[in-house]
């Protein structure tokens, strides 16, 4: 094989289906099975119990089993992507794909199950077998009609949601899509008049959707390969495209197509022409689907019709009709509240939900995925993109919600609030250990100063903090510069109306900063010519004289720049006798919880004294996330078998500690290994003073600190919450560029109470 061969895109996904390892699934464990005991919990004899529960009551199989969040994917492989009838084996790569877009968007698990079996009838008898395994079925890629009467047969014999997502998922996207372009075009679906091309299964379900909506079916103009589907016709029809005849003697796509406000393709490439896009009514919505050639490239489709709103099946162009953004959220929903269907209400639900998304500002999130797209809401950002983390909460309480107003969850949430609250906390793995921090940020209303207020991900923060807390940010830059880049963003929020600015080039508090500044550093060498340039130029020390003056409560800097450089500046202005850094701490959320390491940037190689402070500020910050302090002092020593500077200074700090009552547990100096496995830890000194892992790791030297927070960030996938800064009095905080908008609203809700709140 060539390189050349290798490098290209065929090659590509071959390789990404086969290694490391074959496929894109596997199965984990969710239970230890370490030793005899869990075995015997596992198997014989313990799962006799659950066995006996569930027996005695059906329902408890969502408490003892993984059924309740269990889908499966069911095809025969007749009507795959666009490849057509390829078989059941033949399909499998895409239904393991389905699996993971179910457990990436919306933590389901999923089984793939490829069946050879044409006959609709057959297939709906072995899908129906398969209910006491999943708490759902997700029919996929089965041809028309037969899909038709698979998932009509399935609902009528199942009491577990049967969804084919090649007619609803479609439908639901597509009805987003639409809700969001007539609003955009100023028409409304009782109004409109529609086309479509494509009497297929998603074609169909697509129309029946827009009915939902609104639409007259009056107003619906269905053709297909032979034709207008009008009254009489009797090729090629069936019931469901017959619920569409027109009685008409009109006759094909082009003498239908005048007058149109909505064209629906799900059919093919080239139909449709710029001609008949000409003949369409003002401001025609184009919804070319056709994969991976479109009815009509949209560059086409726009030099006929230049304000034409266009959407496609394709990601290299604006408004991607994708499957992705429905069918996981949906079946979120269903199964959190064990529905017995997903009926028309929670499809609507789902629409709704999809559609208001994206008329709300973009996530930080998104637009870090989709970086350089255009995403403010409009005609060419009519529906959120996938990678938009707010869907699983918003669209998964909608459709629960749906399912419970109308009777077909058998497992009501008591408390939708909380529930979206969960979801949200399931896909931003910081907001469950943030929840008491913004809890106490709410019940102060304190003035957060941003000292990069131009960097976009200040903006988003500062458009989440005033969504999510009662903090008042402030932010220090060019009015104009921010007010462009909010737009471009896509943000509601704008300067003056929202939020105060500070213009470092043209601010009436000028010269009452420069000279409180100089006031300050008069006799550390700065001379009035200095301080003036610096309130001109150095934005960290513009928002440090904001919090010295109380025209601000807490400074946040350092999306860019280094640490120590901020520090400098922070402590000119804010530091005195009682208030100096004395560590940084940094929150590590892992897959099994927090962990908390200091110091990672203060002090290089702190003293006794040094890393005692350290340890009491770590506790009381860490008492902030509504957990217990447990300190461990890590070293390569193990509890006094080395005499390294390093290990001298530890134990002198635990010395120091245990001359005076402490309300927390710290042990050391030991191995990072003996800190967290509380038995090895026993093993190495018995009776030692602390009890289970420990969850804050402080060091003797700060390369070391540093060290493990970047290992645990890039290799153990770990979310940072930080850097903290301690000593400061909650009045300044400095982060790292590597911060993104979601740890720039974590900190200000970190900074927005103050630390005596804490005790």
């Amino acid at each position: 094989m060539t390189d050349s061969h290798k490098d290209t895109p065929r090659q590509a996904a071959l390789d990404y289906h086969e290694f490391p390892k074959p496929g894109k699934l596997e199965i984990r464990a969710t239970k230890p099975m370490a030793n005899g005991r869990d075995l015997s919990r596992a198997y014989s004899p313990g799962v006799a119990e659950a066995c006996l529960e569930i027996r005695d009551d059906p329902a408890t199989a969502s408490r003892y089993t993984a059924r309740g969040n269990l889908v499966a994917v069911v095809s025969n492989g007749t009507a795959v992507l666009g490849l057509g009838n390829i078989g059941a084996l033949a399909s499998k790569p895409v239904m393991e794909g389905k699996a993971v877009l179910f457990k990436k968007f919306a933590n389901i698990d999923c089984f793939d199950i490829e069946l050879n079996e044409s006959d609709p009838e057959k297939l709906a008898d072995i899908v129906c077998a398969l209910e006491p395994t999943f708490g759902a079925i997700n029919l996929e890629d089965i041809k028309a009609p037969d899909c038709f009467i698979v998932e009509r047969l399935c609902r009528e014999r199942m009491n577990i949601p049967v969804f084919h997502d090649d007619q609803h998922g479609t439908a639901i996207v597509v009805g987003a899509a639409a809700t969001n372009a007539l609003h955009v075009a100023g028409k409304r679906f009782e109004d409109i008049r529609v086309v479509s091309t494509g009497g297929g299964a998603a074609g169909i379900a697509c129309l029946n959707m827009l009915l939902k909506l609104g639409v007259e079916r009056r107003n619906i103009w269905l053709c297909d390969i032979h034709g207008l589907v009008h009254a009489g016709r009797e090729v090629d029809m069936n019931p469901e495209k017959a619920a569409f005849a027109q009685p008409s003697d009109l006759r094909n796509l082009d003498d239908v197509i005048a007058g149109a406000d909505l064209f629906l393709g799900l059919s093919g490439p080239n139909i449709l022409t710029p001609d008949m896009v000409r003949k369409m009514a003002p401001r025609p919505i184009i919804f070319a689907l056709a994969n991976p050639n479109p009815e009509i490239m949209p560059d086409l489709a726009r030099e006929a019709v230049p304000d034409a709103i266009i959407a496609t099946g394709r990601s290299d162009f604006p408004n991607q009709v994708n499957n992705v953004l429905c069918f996981p959220f949906i079946f979120r929903g269903a199964l959190d509240v064990g529905a017995t269907e997903i009926n028309d209400a929670m499809q609507v639900a789902c629409v709704q939900g999809i559609a208001d998304l994206a008329r709300a500002s973009t996530s930080a999130e998104a637009a870090a995925a989709y970086q350089g797209e255009q995403m403010t809401f409009g005609a060419d950002y009519l529906i959120p993109k996938p990678f938009d983390p707010r869907l699983s909460g918003i669209v998964s309480s909608a459709v629960a919600r749906a399912a419970m107003e109308t009777g077909v969850a058998t497992r009501p949430i008591a408390d939708l609030k909380v529930y979206k609250a969960n979801l949200d906390a399931s896909v931003f793995k910081s907001a469950l250990l943030m929840r008491p921090v913004f809890q106490a940020a709410r019940t102060a209303a304190r003035r957060i100063v941003f000292a990069e207020g131009e960097d976009e991900r200040v903006l988003r923060a500062a458009q989440a903090i005033l969504e999510e807390t009662t903090e008042q940010p402030i932010l220090i830059g060019r009015p104009e510069v921010i007010a462009r880049r909010c737009e471009r963003a896509g943000l509601s929020i704008r300067p003056a109306r929202d939020f105060n600015i500070v213009n470092p080039q043209d601010d009436p508090r000028y010269r009452d900063y420069w000279e409180t500044y100089h006031r300050i550093m008069a006799r550390r060498g700065v001379t009035p010519d200095l301080a003036r340039a610096i309130m001109r130029t150095n934005s960290t020390a513009i928002g440090a004289v904001m919090v010295h003056r109380e025209e601000a409560d807490c400074l946040i800097c350092g999306t860019f720049g280094e640490f120590r450089w901020h520090m400098n500046y922070v402590n000119q202005v804010l530091g005195d006798a009682d208030h100096h850094p004395h560590g940084a701490l940094s929150m590590m959320i892992l897959e099994d919880g927090p962990l908390f390491i200091a110091d990672t940037h203060v002090r290089v190689q702190p003293t006794p004294e040094d890393l005692a402070e350290t340890a009491v500020g770590a506790a009381r910050h860490v008492r902030r996330f509504g957990i217990a302090p447990k300190v461990a002092f890590c070293s390569q020593s193990q509890f006094g078998n080395q005499t390294d500077d390093g290990a001298e200074r530890l134990r002198a700090a635990i010395a120091l500690l245990d001359a005076a009552p402490r309300e927390f547990s710290y042990e050391g100096e030991m191995n990072i290994d003996a800190a967290l496995d509380a038995d090895l830890r026993e093993r190495l000194l018995p009776g030692n003073r602390m009890q289970g892992a420990a969850n804050v790791l402080i060091f003797a030297y700060a390369d070391a600190a540093s060290g493990v927070r970047n290992i645990l960030k890039m290799k153990a996938g770990g979310l940072e919450v930080g850097p903290i800064l301690m000593g400061m009095g909650n009045r300044a905080h400095i982060v790292t560029p590597a911060i993104t908008a979601r740890g720039l609203l974590n900190m200000a809700a970190i900074a927005g109470t103050p630390v005596a709140h804490y005790g």
